[in-house]
């Protein structure tokens, strides 16, 4: 998630006076998706599933390094 510029190839959603631009191709593939504001940030849950994600720092063979 970061702050950007609408172009061409995306989609344009407003919620709560927020306004959300997807890329068309990864609205395709991830949807939905949804933002959750917190008490300190934000969680974005979609429908990707990851292959390849760190489980705990402190696991031997970690991602972390």
């Amino acid at each position: 998630m970061a702050l950007d510029e609408s172009k061409d190839t995306d989609e344009k959603f407003e919620v709560d006076g927020y306004v959300y631009i997807v890329d068309k191709e990864f609205l395709a593939q991830a949807q939905p998706i949804k933002v959750d504001f917190l008490e300190v940030g934000f969680k974005v849950t979609s429908s990707l599933k990851l292959e390849s994600a760190c489980g705990s720092c402190s696991s031997t063979g970690s991602c972390c390094s």
